[in-house]
């Protein structure tokens, strides 16, 4: 079962070759599998939570920011927002609010206090 926030196959395929092939086992526990630990850094990404917060299915914590950084250091990332840019899904999109104006007739309406000096009234 997929989750929220996770790569779909078409995603999956897409992104696949262009990650360094799994490391050959150097001794110690053979390697995680690579769908996982990019779904626990694309899951770190996309909520914002810190990688200690990181949900016990995808693994240890560290293994996965350690997958990150690697593909940190070998310039992995750009190559795959160049790939993915090519073919927007429009999924999600934003829209910056702070470029939208009000109408002049909109920003501001009358009554209620304005503020003004004149309107203060004085106590004796």
């Amino acid at each position: 079962m997929r989750r929220r926030y996770e790569l779909t196959d078409e995603e999956w395929n897409i992104v696949d070759p262009l990650l360094p092939p799994a490391r050959k086992k150097q001794g110690g526990r053979p390697p995680k599998d690579r769908r996982q630990m990019l779904n626990a850094v694309l899951w770190v990404a996309r909520t914002g939570a810190p990688w200690r917060d990181l949900p016990s299915y995808y693994g240890p914590w560290s293994s996965a920011y350690s997958f990150f950084w690697r593909l940190q250091k070998a310039n992995i990332w750009g190559e795959i927002l160049k790939h993915v840019a090519i073919e927007p899904d429009w999924e999600q999109v934003m829209v910056d609010a702070t470029i939208v104006r009000v109408h002049q007739h909109g920003a501001g309406a009358k009554g209620g206090r304005t503020g003004k000096q004149s309107d203060v009234r004085a106590e004796d």
